[in-house]
Formats: structure tokens, sequence, C-alpha cells
């Protein structure tokens, strides 16, 4: 259908599709607080896991379209080059957020737990990379790892929320998750999940189209997969990411806007198991390029980066933001120049 339309045209499509992202991604963060509220999980469940989710869907369309087109560099560099775009966001975030260092005011031990999980399932498919290849029905055993993982670290964060055995040190510039009385006690959670569900079906699409464009822009322009997927589709499909993280942080709900992240950032890892799954041509793992790799050490160096300004809370850095901030903004532009460089 794509390879019929002329490049202004793919070009629209994959803009009308990332304009589609940008529109939703801003309603949804209102939305998911709302829910927080009037279901009572808190910002930070509902942060990692719900909205995570949710934001992630458009990328998770793009990586299992590639996959299901044989195309495993695409496919694996647009999940592992999103996670270093969102979390590159979350410092963007940090200098919207002018009373404190947002890590600090965000304290919240249900994203420290998060952004270790992170850590610990990036580990996972580097592991799968650098062992021998092997595949049971053309799929690793790393990808069924990285959903035990994902399930296992999704029950002890909500029970976590109920039975939580550490607690941030409180200050005046700590921000709590105090739900909305008055949306509380209003607002149906069951009619506010059902708009939520239809509008992730609408980012489904739009991933679908931006996949379809992504590919033809790769074949006629002759430009790198890792190039395409982790700078360009990666980017585009995190676009909710930087709207709903932005957008919480001005309405104050900061652990929906680090939990947002750090959960979108753990579903992003999930790709690689789809896109596993539906590359039929053996192991995803195996099938990659060196600067596919590459996306994988940024993503993992950003991620310890962020776990140790949760832990450290440093209330005010250089520009009223915090170092972990300076430290991943500078990693990923030196990423971006890097890859930009090398093609």
């Amino acid at each position: 259908m794509f390879e019929s339309l002329s490049m202004p045209l793919v070009f629209g499509a994959f803009a009308l599709a990332a304009l589609v992202v940008l529109v939703l991604g801003t309603k949804m963060a209102g939305l998911a607080d709302r829910i927080a509220d009037s279901t009572g999980l808190g910002e930070a469940v509902t942060g990692g896991l719900l909205l995570g989710a949710a934001t992630s869907l458009s990328g998770t369309v793009v990586s299992l379209t590639a996959a299901l087109d044989g195309r495993a560099g695409l496919a694996f560099s647009n999940g592992i080059g999103g996670i270093a775009a969102q979390t590159a966001f979350l410092a963007l975030a940090d200098t919207v957020y002018r009373k404190a260092n947002l890590e600090h005011s965000a304290a919240d031990v249900t994203n420290v737990f998060q952004a270790a999980l992170l850590s610990l399932m990036l580990v996972v498919p580097l592991g799968a990379v650098l062992t021998p290849d092997m595949s049971f029905w053309a799929v690793h055993p790393a990808s069924v790892v990285l959903v035990v993982i994902y399930l296992m670290g999704a029950y002890r964060t909500a029970d976590m929320k109920e039975n939580p055995m550490w607690k941030a040190v409180d200050t005046k510039e700590t921000r709590h998750d105090t739900p909305d009385e008055e949306t509380t006690s209003k607002e149906d959670p069951k009619r506010q999940i059902a708009v939520f569900v239809a509008m992730m079906l609408v980012l489904g699409v739009a991933g679908w189209v931006i996949a379809q464009s992504a590919e033809q822009i790769t074949d006629r322009m002759d430009l790198s997969a890792a190039l395409v997927g982790a700078l360009m589709t990666a980017v585009v499909t995190s676009l909710p990411e930087l709207v709903t993280t932005l957008a919480a942080v001005r309405r104050g709900a900061l652990q929906l806007a680090v939990g947002g992240i750090i959960g979108g950032n753990s579903f992003d890892v999930l790709f690689l198991t789809l896109s596993d799954f539906g590359y039929r041509d053996g192991s995803l793992y195996h099938a990659i390029g060196q600067g596919d790799l590459f996306w994988l050490i940024v993503g993992q160096a950003m991620t310890a980066v962020l776990l140790l300004g949760l832990i450290v809370r440093e209330k005010q850095g250089p520009g009223n933001i915090g170092w972990e901030s300076v430290l991943m903004l500078s990693i990923y532009g030196g990423a971006v120049g890097f890859q930009a460089w090398s093609g």
C-alpha cells in the first residue's frame, strides 16, 4: 500500500500519524491522573503500569510491524531507542519544574523499584546478544524471560503501593500524591478507563502508519535501520511520553510524570519480545547490528543515572535541575551526535 505512494505523501502520512500521537498524548496525561484518583491506585502505580503501557502502544505496533516484515534492526532500535529518548524527556521535564529537582520532589519508592527493574530487564537482551544463537520455534528464551520479569515486577509494584517497606524522607520540596476529592467522588472509573482504551486503539493505528512510512523512508533514502529506528520512529512514538510528562509536571502530578516514563521504558523492553515472536527468521537478537546494540548500552547508562538520581534526591543542581538530568541530556546528546555522524 505505502509502496505506491510518492515520497511527499509518505512523509505526509508520517507527520499526520505523529500529530495524532501528539494530540492524544496530551489528553491522556490528565485522564490518567483522574483515573489514579478515582480508582485509588495512586500516581506512581498508574503512571508506571497504565500510562506507561498506553503511551508505548504506538511504538509497540511499529516494532511488531517491522519484525513481521523481516526488519530486525528497525524493530530492535525502535524499542531501545525509545528508552533513551524518553529518559531524556524526563530530564527536559526537570527544566520545567522550577521549585526543585524533579527527582527530589517526586520521591516515591515505587519509582525507585521500577527503575531498578528496568535496569535488570535491559541486561537480558544484552546477554542474549552475547551468548550463542539459539531459538525455539524461532523465539529466543530471553524474550520469555523478559515477560516473566515484567509481570513479577508489575505485581510487586502494585503490592508496594499497599505495603511499602521503605519511605522517602519528607522535605518542604517533596510533593505528595494526594487524590483530588472532587475527582474521586464525581467521576466514573469505568467510563474513564473506556475512554482511555479507545485512545490507546487510535495510538495503535497511528503506530502502524508510522511503521509503514518509516520502512519506505529507510529504503528509498538508503538510511540505516538503526538511524531511522532510534532517531525517527523512536522519538515520534515517544511523543506521548514527552507530552504526558510535561503535562503531568504542570498539573503537579510529579509521581505520575516520573512513573509514566520509567513504566513506559519497561514496557518498551517488551517490544523486543513481541518483535522476536514476529521475526520468523530465527533469533531477533542475532539479526541486529552494532548500531542497534549501541542504543541498548545508551539506554542502560541513562537508566543507571536516573536510578542514582532517585536515590540521592539532590534538591538543586546547575540551572535548578539535578546533576542526573545534566548527565542524562549529555549522554543522549552525545549518542545522537555519534549516531548521526556514523550514519
